[in-house]
Order: structure tokens, then sequence, then C-alpha cells
């Protein structure tokens, strides 16, 4: 194999020969009882050789890899077996990319190599169509008389991952308005009867925001599903986004720091859902407040691009790299449990219910978050 072919950015490279492969499997498949017992395991096993190739595997991850016998995914790596998207990304395939860092499945087998059990979860982005599997993977080593090889067990786990994400960005959302209506509260109490009348009109937007948002939570149960009905209106943009901006330039991240529209925004009307528009712009803007230090400036701005409608959110701050490769799983946050789940929901949103996309860029001039939409989508 070329010196390119064994590049690697994180685990080993290297592979064994399809002849070593073949002769693993035959010293598995002629262990008594082995293939009926490991079939018998409700989950996916399989059994890996030293360079985390597959020389066996139960129906079960057969079936997760859509294959009909063991014969294509002999030799093959669990992300390749798998199709992620990430095992393609160099030509070592999986386990040798950047993005193989942060990999549960990877890290774990690594462990177990180290002559170590382990536990870790996973979501696997997979080919063509970027479906997801959630894992939780175990990993126990053991010896087939001078090797060291690795029984690898793993359960999909997307049900329990899916709910609890929803759950989360529910309270996440909710604990976001409920921080702005009480920002607002706390000014209305030192108040002049000019400023009063304004702070009472902005606390009964966050009062009614509140109500929709719990009303679209019982949606949004469901809304991997594919059942989140939309209700499009007609929303100006730069009307939302001063919204967004009253709100967030009170609450009590923003403390020390600057919230504002570009003053190059466009104002676009468009025909979308408000409320999941302004769930995932809030979400943004929130976001890039915790990443400003104090007396640093959160821009948001608008534009309209090849009949998309773009929205952008800045702050002028880098994200760490190891951060930037888990933006947008669900199994990941950067803040800690129940925490942080912003840019999963920004995401999902998006492209799921508001026919859009969502990206980010991040460099030495800080970090854009952007979402792109039609001008008009449909009820659904």
């Amino acid at each position: 194999m070329s010196a390119d072919k064994l590049a690697t950015l994180f685990a080993p490279p290297e592979r064994a020969s399809d002849d070593d492969i073949k002769g693993l499997f035959s010293q598995i498949k002629d262990i008594p009882f082995i293939a009926k017992l490991i079939d018998s395991v409700p989950g996916g096993m399989l059994v890996l050789n030293q360079n985390r190739q597959i020389i066996f595997a139960n129906r079960s991850v057969l079936n997760m890899a859509g294959q009909a016998d063991l014969t294509p995914v002999l030799g093959k790596r669990p992300g390749e077996a798998l199709q992620c998207i990430n095992s393609t990304a160099m030509p070592a395939g999986c386990g040798t990319s950047e993005f193989c860092r942060t990999c549960g499945v990877v890290n774990a087998i690594l462990t177990s190599q180290e002559g170590k059990p382990d536990v870790q979860e996973c979501r696997i982005i997979r080919k063509p169509d970027g479906d997801a599997l959630d894992l939780r993977v175990w990993v126990t080593p053991f010896r087939l008389g001078g090797m060291m090889l690795t029984i690898f067990a793993m359960m999909d786990i997307s049900d329990e991952k899916r709910r609890k994400a929803l759950e989360r960005i529910f309270f996440h959302d909710i604990l976001n308005t409920a921080s702005g209506i009480k920002g607002f509260a706390e000014l209305l109490k030192e108040a002049n009867p000019g400023e009063a009348k304004q702070y009472q009109g902005t606390i009964f937007s966050l009062a009614r925001m509140i109500v929709d948002e719990i009303n679209s939570q019982r949606q949004l149960t469901a809304a991997e599903n594919n059942e989140l009905s939309i209700k499009p209106v007609q929303v100006r943009s730069l009307d939302l986004l001063r919204e967004i901006v009253d709100l967030y330039k009170n609450h009590d991240v923003a403390r020390d720091r600057t919230v504002r529209v570009d003053a190059n925004a466009q104002d676009v009307t468009m025909t979308t859902d408000r409320t999941l528009l302004q769930r995932v712009i809030g979400n943004m803007t929130k976001n890039a407040i915790e990443a400003c230090r104090p007396g640093e400036t959160v821009t948001l701005g608008c534009v309209t691009q090849m009949k998309q409608v773009q929205f952008w959110v800045h702050n002028p701050n880098e994200m760490p790299r190891e951060i930037q490769l888990q933006v947008f799983q669900r199994s990941f946050s950067t803040k800690g449990v129940g925490r942080g789940l912003g840019t999963y929901s920004i995401k999902m949103l998006s492209e799921r219910y508001l026919k859009g996309a969502a990206s980010f860029v991040s460099g030495k001039d800080g970090t854009i978050f952007r979402v792109s939409y039609p001008l008009s989508i449909s009820a659904t």
C-alpha cells in the first residue's frame, strides 16, 4: 500500500491481508457454538482483529449494514460497514481522519487494544442520505491463540437519544425566553412611565413566546418521526432580527456585551414558520453571546442569495478545533450534561422542517453561524 494510503490523523492505518482475515474468520467459526452464541445477542456484535477490521459479525450488524451475508463486511472496519460519512475522509479509511478523534467507536476499540474493557457512545452519520445511528458500544479484549482480538457489542440508542434531546431542547429554549422576561421585569422596577410601557409590551411578547414554545414542544416530541406540522406566515426579516436583539440584549448572558443588527442587513419578506425560525436564530444568538468576553459584540444579519434568505450571527472568537468537529451532533454538548443542545436544534429544525441548511465557519476573524431558507415554504 502506498505511503498516501497509509497516512493517518488519528488511529493506525495498517490493515491485515485478505488471507489473514479469512484465516481468523475460520478460527472463530470453528469455535464450538460461537456463531450461534453471537447471533443470539439481540444487539449488534462484532469480532475485530488488531487492525480494527471485522472478522466476524452477527445478523443484527448485517441488518444495520444492509447486507444479506457476512462476506461484504469481512475485512472492513465498523465505520466502513455502517457507511459512516467520515470513513472515506482519508484514503486509509475508518479511524484515520481528524473527525475520528472524537468518535466513541474508534476510541473504545483503541482502549480495548490496550487490554482494557470500555463503554462509549457515538453518533454515526451515514451515507448516502445522511441518516444517523446513535450507538452505545461495549468492547472487551480477548486472546485467540497468541493474538489479541476485540469483542465489540453495540446497541442502537437513537430513540433514547431522540427523546432526551427533545426534552433538553425544550428546557433550553424555555429558559432562554424566561431569562429574557426576568431581565425586563428587573428593568421595569426602576423604569419611568415611558420606559415601563415599552418594557410591558416586550414582556407580553416574551410571555407569548413561552406559550408558543410550549405548544410547539407538543409537536417536537414527534419531530424526528417527521410528524411536525408547519404553520407558515409572512415574516419580515428585520422585524424578526430586531425582536431577537431586543430579547437578548437584556438577557443575563449578555451582561457587558453588545448585541446588534448589522447596518447592511436586508429586509426580506418570506413565508415560513415564525416560531421555529425565531427559535433557530435565538439559539444562534445566545450561543454567540456565551462565546463572547465582556466588551465584545454579537452581530446579526440577513441577505438574499440565489432565491434564498440567509440569516447569520457573528461573534469575534474562534472555536477550538475539537468543538468544531462535533458541532451539530445530538450527543455532544460543550456545556455539560443537559445543556448545549442549541446547535443540534438549529440544524434539525432548519434542515428537516424549514427546508433549509445550517453551517458555520470559525477562524481568526471569529465564528459565523449561517442558516439559509427558501423564500416560501408550504404548510405540512
